[in-house]
């Protein structure tokens, strides 16, 4: 019987990690689905994109041991796909360790070790990117120390 797996993610500045993510989850089964989010879905998380949508699935496409690749349009969409593509797997990184295992009662569940000394996030940051939400995060932390400033004076 084949068994299918399937990964989500935003893939954004694929890189070693990517690659490896990907290389062990198609090696836990015969067929690898992996879902790109979309920047509409990825700017709900509070994330923004270096590279856009129409690339990053691209990227993943070319992939070789990627055999089918779906946009992630929203949160509730992995159960749907793990029924209408018949998946076996559900895998992701175990930065997510816990946050899927509602998906136990519809397949198995697995949380793949990160690895190490590479992310996107500290790519980014790297290159001095700052997301939507850090700006937002920022901005409140700035109103709340004005208005302990109004308050002394």
């Amino acid at each position: 019987m084949k068994r299918t797996v399937i990964t989500y993610g935003t893939f954004d500045l694929f890189h070693i990690g990517h690659l490896n993510l990907l290389k062990k989850l198609k090696g836990l089964g015969d067929e690898l689905i992996v879902g790109v989010s979309t920047d509409e879905f990825n700017e709900e998380k509070g994330k923004s994109t270096i590279i856009k949508f129409e690339d990053r699935l691209s990227i993943v496409e070319s992939i070789k041991c990627v055999d089918i690749v779906i946009p992630e349009n929203s949160w509730d969409q992995k159960e749907k796909d793990i029924q209408n593509y018949n998946v076996s797997i559900f895998g992701i990184g175990d930065d997510w360790q816990g946050k899927f295992d509602n998906l136990k009662t519809l397949c198995e569940v697995v949380y793949i070790p990160r690895t190490t000394g590479i992310s996107t996030t500290a790519i980014k940051s790297k290159f001095g990117f700052v997301n939507r939400k850090d700006l937002e995060d920022l901005k409140k932390s700035i109103d709340f120390v004005g208005s302990i400033l109004d308050k002394l004076n």
